[in-house]
């Protein structure tokens, strides 16, 4: 006999609430087969879920009424009827931090406001790894007590059957399986006494009135710290920049210190593995969802998460012997099959190149990004027209300055080493996604010769689409907002 979800959830509702439920309307699925339902009456709002699994039900109904009792930022349990796979949740409206995020970054840019709400979030993750684990009950983990090496296997081998295997990448299953093991070691070398949330990403995210709350823990159990980081940083379509997810992850560190004693590096050396065993077992469920199952939009997840490998295997040398492993990941970033796989939301990456003019006398820039950095060149080695009458009052915008400078030699080589020095810089930073770089030119009064430099390397790149540039001369800005 099928089972009639909405008639069972609109009666739990109406048990709940008091009210005739008005109207329930499903909502769409993602990466599980639960059920989820908005119902509503005249005065009152819930979501309704249904699933036929048991354990994972007691889980997450569990943790959420343990999280409720330290004041973390959780959907409330309204209702429930176990009997038959039901229950009622807080309705915390639609907006995840991942539609947030796609909204604001309509313009390509990852913004400060961006980044401010991850570090919101990231204010909360300790409380669920360190301060909520005291207390929790890992008996009602499901499927495992803990994030071991027997879980770590399972997602291990998940890639390996449902990614590699669909994806036609070729590998030697004994080299592969004893590489898997060394990794395992490796990983497990960290304290893993935490409380792992285990999908810790930006579609569980949820924001209301700007505030994050969180969703769909049923699979969290006991592991490492650096593992719901990596799943929030490296999440695929949420595609963050390299120099905002290491700032981000520095951030983390220094909120995390006011809870547990952390070893920066030592962390940090880890916390890349963990990277590497997230990025796999998300492959495995794109496979699994999208090669397996035929579900198109995982197969749209598959060129970020290429991205982030490929991103990992030429900038971090881990520490460990896995050399079928790594074999295999170098296949898999070439991989002509996976190429045919477009992203479904792509965000276009602008480089914001601040270029400064300014005095010695006044000091350097100050770097408004905070990532430092950048170039600074000293204009004194030019000839300076300063030294001249006629053009003491002028500046390097002026016509007889830029006339003055461009029949000086030495001119047009200080240039051209200038921008083959900043393009090199600007293609890297553009191929690693990094989102500032700043160019100074100083000079004795940073009147001339360091506002000639300026104006034309700003108009060098100006008509480039992926360039953003910000101009200023800092000494002439200071004179205006004097007068």
């Amino acid at each position: 006999m099928a089972i009639d979800k909405e008639q069972l959830l609109t009666g739990l509702f109406h048990s709940w609430s008091g009210e005739k439920p008005a109207g329930i309307t499903a909502l769409p699925q993602s990466g599980s087969y639960r059920e989820y339902y908005r119902i509503k009456s005249q005065n009152k709002t819930a979501l309704g879920v249904y699933n036929s699994d048991k354990k994972e039900n007691t889980a997450f109904i569990s943790f959420t009424n343990h999280f409720k009792s330290v004041g973390l930022n959780v959907p409330a349990i309204l209702a429930e009827d176990r009997d038959n796979d039901v229950y009622l949740l807080e309705d915390l409206g639609d907006t995840t931090l991942f539609a947030h995020l796609s909204e604001k970054r309509k313009s390509g840019e990852f913004t400060e406001d961006l980044v401010g709400t991850y570090k919101k979030v990231l204010d909360k993750l300790p409380l669920f790894q360190v301060r909520a684990a005291a207390g929790i009950d890992y008996s009602v983990c499901y499927p495992r007590a803990a994030f071991d090496r027997q879980s770590m296997m399972w997602d291990l081998n998940y890639f390996k059957y449902y990614f590699l295997k669909l994806a036609k990448i070729p590998f030697d299953e004994q080299a592969l399986e004893a590489d898997f093991q060394a990794f395992c070691d490796y990983l497990l070398k960290t304290n893993c006494d935490f409380f792992l949330y285990r999908d810790f990403q930006s579609r569980n995210i949820m924001l209301v009135d700007g505030e994050p709350y969180f969703i769909d823990y049923q699979g969290g159990r006991k592991g490492a710290l650096q593992y719901d980081l990596a799943s929030l940083l490296y999440d695929a379509k949420a595609d963050i920049p390299q120099n905002i997810r290491r700032e981000l992850l520095l951030y983390y560190i220094s909120v995390l210190k006011n809870y547990h004693p952390v070893n920066e590096k030592s962390f940090i050396d880890l916390f890349y593995g963990y990277v590497l065993i997230r990025i796999m077992q998300a492959m495995g469920a794109y496979g699994f969802r999208g090669f397996y199952e035929k579900k198109e939009h995982f197969l749209k997840s598959i060129p970020f998460a290429v991205a982030n490998l490929e991103w990992l295997l030429n900038n971090i040398a881990l520490p460990v012997k896995i050399p079928a492993l790594l074999d295999v990941l170098s296949k898999l970033v070439h991989s002509k099959e996976l190429k045919k796989y477009s992203a479904e939301t792509k965000f276009t990456y602008h480089l914001k190149l601040s270029v400064n003019s300014f005095s010695y006398r006044k000091g350097l820039p100050n770097d408004k990004s905070g990532n430092g950095g950048g170039f600074v060149f000293d204009c004194r080695a030019v000839h300076n027209p300063g030294r001249y009458d006629e053009y003491r009052l002028l500046t390097g915008k002026d016509t007889e300055i830029i006339k003055f400078l461009e029949s000086q030699e030495d001119t047009e080589a200080f240039f051209k080493n200038v921008v083959s020095i900043v393009e090199q810089s600007v293609d890297v930073y553009l191929k690693r996604r990094f989102t500032d770089l700043m160019v100074n030119f100083g000079c004795t009064g940073g009147q001339h010769r360091s506002v000639y430099f300026a104006e034309r390397l700003a108009k060098h790149f100006k008509n480039r689409d992926d360039i953003v540039v910000d101009l200023h001369h800092i000494a002439q800005e200071e004179i205006l907002s004097r007068q």
